[in-house]
């Protein structure tokens, strides 16, 4: 499975944020530290702000802090915001011929649909069973 830059930009963001929950950080940093664009780092944020796993403060140091609850906003959580998982996939198979004793196009595309589908709902429980404290606390066993 691959993610779309921005959701992986969230996913990176929101760790960063919750593993300092009490400090409040200005997209500049962020965006150094993950060698982003600030613009397109900031329209990332303004998305976990709406969901509210963010908080926006305003001012001449304004910038964002963590907003939500580690232990229960879940990886599948902040990816739904950038990307559905299980979106309807198209196996390709068109223009198979059919021989005797072969599948045609039309049952290889849905056997490929419903191995597809079984993927992704894996993918889907995995990433709604990890929290971003489950998260944080891989990150710092990886350090030691």
């Amino acid at each position: 499975m691959k993610l779309q830059q921005n959701t992986l930009l969230a996913l990176a963001s929101a760790l960063e944020f919750a593993a300092q929950p009490e400090r409040q950080l200005t997209v500049g940093e962020v965006a150094a530290r993950y060698r982003v664009s600030a613009h397109h780092l900031a329209k990332v944020l303004r998305t976990l702000g709406r969901a509210g796993v963010l908080e926006a403060v305003r001012g001449a140091r304004g910038g964002y802090r963590f907003a939500a609850n580690a232990k229960r906003l879940t990886l599948l959580d902040v990816i739904e915001l950038f990307e559905e998982i299980g979106a309807t996939r198209r196996a390709g198979a068109r223009g198979a011929r059919r021989s005797e004793g072969v599948a045609g196009a039309g049952e290889i595309e849905a056997a490929l649909a419903l191995v597809f589908a079984e993927i992704d709902e894996l993918a889907r429980a995995t990433f709604r069973s990890i929290t971003l404290q489950t998260m944080l606390r891989l990150i710092e066993r990886r350090r030691v």
